[in-house]
This record gives structure tokens, sequence and C-alpha cells, in this order.
């Protein structure tokens, strides 16, 4: 059984996603039997590394609201994360585009460390306030999971694996997902946002069964900026 996770690493309702799933798969008697493979999904192509803002400033300007909503939002966000054992530093927080991060997940994909990329970029970009566009930097965290760092430096020197980021964005827009994170399962039934646990476990287990539903809706966030 498959199960297929569109995200951005700079979304912070897909890290709280992350380990709600990974708690129902805990549950799930046939874990062993489901494979995860994540795909790559930009809330905001169009951010310009080394603007200078910070994400408070960021989001103010982008949602059209002030700068403490922001702040609020985001101790509220921050909350949510620390339930599961999350820490979330976003005053450190690095606004930055997660093109070339998306990049360096689907070579990772290659080498069977999805997964670990995903987690590792996560705790980076949230806890660490790691800046996810530049290439040291991720060469780093790619040698932390197990990757050879030379070769990660060369391939992000260059444009390779942009054609699959750019596909599976493609993909997002074709299946109508409009929010990450974004569950499918078995391409058989869909869940938007970070679902309770007993979502996922609900899911996984009416997949099993062939069961056909519609999305459930939870906590997402859009390219429009909006996290709710």
């Amino acid at each position: 059984m498959k199960v297929e996770i569109w995200s951005d690493i700079m979304c912070p309702f897909c890290y709280i996603g992350k380990r709600r799933f990974e708690a129902a798969i805990e549950q799930f008697p046939g874990a062993e039997n489901v494979e995860v493979e994540w795909h790559s999904f930009q809330l905001d192509p169009t951010i310009q590394s080394g603007h200078g803002d910070n994400l408070y400033s960021y989001l103010s300007k982008r949602k059209g609201i002030p700068y403490q909503q922001a702040e609020e939002m985001n101790r509220q966000v921050s909350a949510s994360a620390a339930q599961l054992g999350l820490t979330y530093n976003l005053d450190k927080a690095v606004v930055a585009n997660s093109f070339d991060a998306h990049r360096l997940i689907q070579y990772a994909k290659q080498h069977q460390l999805g997964d670990e990329a995903e987690e590792r970029l996560f705790r980076a970009y949230f806890t660490e306030g790691k800046d996810m566009s530049d290439h040291a930097t991720l060469a780093e965290l790619a040698k932390e999971i197990g990757l050879e760092e030379e070769p990660v430096r060369q391939m992000l020197a260059g444009n390779q694996f942009a054609t699959e980021v750019r596909k599976d964005i493609n993909e997002a827009e074709a299946l109508g997902i409009r929010g990450v994170p974004f569950f499918v399962f078995d391409r058989k039934y869909g869940v938007s946002g970070a679902q309770p646990s007993e979502a996922f476990l609900q899911a996984l287990t009416k997949s099993v069964e062939e069961w056909q539903g519609d999305a459930l809706n939870g906590q997402v966030c859009t390219p429009d900026g909006e996290c709710s």
C-alpha cells in the first residue's frame, strides 16, 4: 500500500501532519506494508531569497494583516507543534525559496532517504533557523542523513531534479490539491491537512478495505499565504 504526501518544508502544518501521520502508522496493524513517498509542493514559488524580511514581516505583507497578528498566528501554530514534541523557533526562521531544498529531497528519494530528508529539513527550518536556499547548508544537511556531500554540491550547482520537482507540482494541480499537507492513500482516498492521528488511521484502514470516500479537510497552508 502506498501513501503519497505533498508537502513544502516551509509549511508549519506539514511538519505537524508528518508527526500525526507517524503516530497513526505506529497504531496501524499493517504498518510494515505501507510505502510512503514524498512529493514536492511550493507554497510561494515567487520568494526571492535574501530579501531580509523575517517571517512575521513576510506574512504581514503577503496576507495583508498587522505584524502583531502574524506573530500571534505563529505563536498558536508553535503551541500546536509543541504538543507533538516539536520545537518551532519561528523568530529565527529564514524566509527563502524552497525550490533547491525540494531538488535535494528528490535526490534523496533516489537513495531511499526521502523521509530522512524531509525530517531533517523540517527541523533545520523550523527549529534551527537554517536557510533552505543556501547550497552549503543543504549539502551539510544531506551529509547528516547519509548522502555524500560532494555529489550533492554538484547536483545543487546544476539543474538536476528540477523537472521532478515541477512534475510533482503540476501533478498536485491536476489532482486539485490546493493546500498542503495532502495525503493520498493508494490513489483511492485523500486526506487534506494536519488531521488528528485518528483520521489518518481511519484512512489507512479504509484504503486497505478499498473504501472510496471524499477527502477529509484539516489544517493546511495554501499558496495565497493562508494557514488555517
